[in-house]
């Protein structure tokens, strides 16, 4: 006869056993038997996602799916991109249409839960702010009254702009267009006198499109929180753990000194975190389901988020975009990961 006290421990054990391992859902299954990840991404925003001279997709949102594959492949190019609008974006995903959303998304509570989305770690915190031309001779946003303002419409931007004017008693005319390459042109045409969108996307359209660069300027508010993280759909949770952890991990890589160029060397190194982190004390890749390699076939091909941030955004990139609050916990930033173990 089996007491109260020991089906507790039997109860317990079999729960202890059935998260020992991930089991797949569906949507992870479907990419699996695919053999590809399909990432929906911006339509074109240098730094971020973009398309490059040769039609390679390049940039901090696309190294985030390459991650996810090379977590999932250990191919970080078995990836399928498919650019989607601001409008369009959540429909592609909601539909089956991509897997996982990595386009300049902010993460807010009606997205999360009304959306029928799960959002994963946050790969880079933004916040709005205002572009406008020299010319026009304002050095604050509290200067904009009565200013025509270029928006996307469907956006956490079209709202903020228009809570920040009405909570500064200015009026402001708005200049709605879907499509970001024609809200671009509509600004540099002077069609409007400011262009207000998430500052990296500022410092991205003032690099790459603008026709002087020199001639625009970035204006030092920043009116609201724009989490920007990747999202996939609800009801498969290991692929989130999956996405979530492959951000995670190009963290904890930067945070213990683990870059693409000596990821091999570290892997004789003593540190147990490390050992637990590239695999070779393994655990974690079952735990989540994935090859135990998945943090060394992630960092070797695509580099630790220190290295990703540069390279696309950061002072080795056009943009020249200060890490600020994307830095490290450690260095002053606010990019944390929960620990590998």
């Amino acid at each position: 006869m089996v007491n109260k006290y020991m089906a507790a421990g039997i109860a317990a054990a079999g729960l202890l056993g059935a998260a020992g391992t991930a089991q797949a859902g569906k949507d992870l299954d479907a990419i699996k038997v695919r053999g590809q990840l399909i990432c929906g991404v911006n339509t074109g925003v240098a730094g971020f996602a973009q398309a490059d001279s040769q039609g390679k997709w390049v940039g901090l949102d696309v190294d985030g799916c390459r991650a996810v594959a090379a977590a999932l492949f250990g191919d970080s190019e078995k990836v399928k991109y498919v650019p989607t609008t601001a409008q369009q974006r959540f429909t592609a995903l909601q539909s089956g249409e991509v897997d996982l959303l990595a386009r300049n998304t902010t993460y807010t509570l009606t997205r999360d839960t009304a959306l029928g989305l799960d959002f994963t770690a946050v790969n880079y915190y933004d916040g709005q702010g205002f572009m406008v031309n020299k010319k026009l001779g304002v050095k604050s946003a509290k200067e904009l009254n009565g200013a025509t303002v270029c928006v996307q419409p469907g956006t956490t931007t079209e709202l903020n702009v228009a809570d920040y004017f009405r909570s500064n008693k200015m009026t402001f005319k708005p200049v709605v267009i879907e499509k970001v390459e024609e809200v671009r042109a509509a600004f540099f045409s002077g069609r409007c006198d400011v262009y207000t969108t998430d500052a990296s996307g500022l410092y991205s359209t003032r690099a790459a499109n603008a026709p002087n660069p020199d001639d625009y300027m970035v204006l030092p508010e920043i009116i609201s929180k724009e989490p920007l993280a990747p999202a996939v759909r609800h009801g498969d949770n290991q692929f989130a753990d999956i996405v979530r952890w492959s951000q995670y991990a190009m963290l904890e890589a930067e945070e213990y000194g683990i870059s693409s160029k000596i990821v091999d060397e570290m892997l004789k190194s003593d540190n147990p975190s490390i050992k637990r982190i590239l695999g070779v004390t393994p655990g974690m890749g079952k735990a989540l389901g994935v090859d135990e390699a998945w943090v060394v076939n992630i960092v070797k091909q695509v580099g630790n988020y220190g290295e990703s941030f540069e390279r696309n955004v950061g002072m080795g990139s056009p943009l020249k975009i200060d890490r600020g609050l994307n830095n490290l916990w450690t260095k002053g930033g606010i990019q944390y990961a929960p620990p590998i173990r």
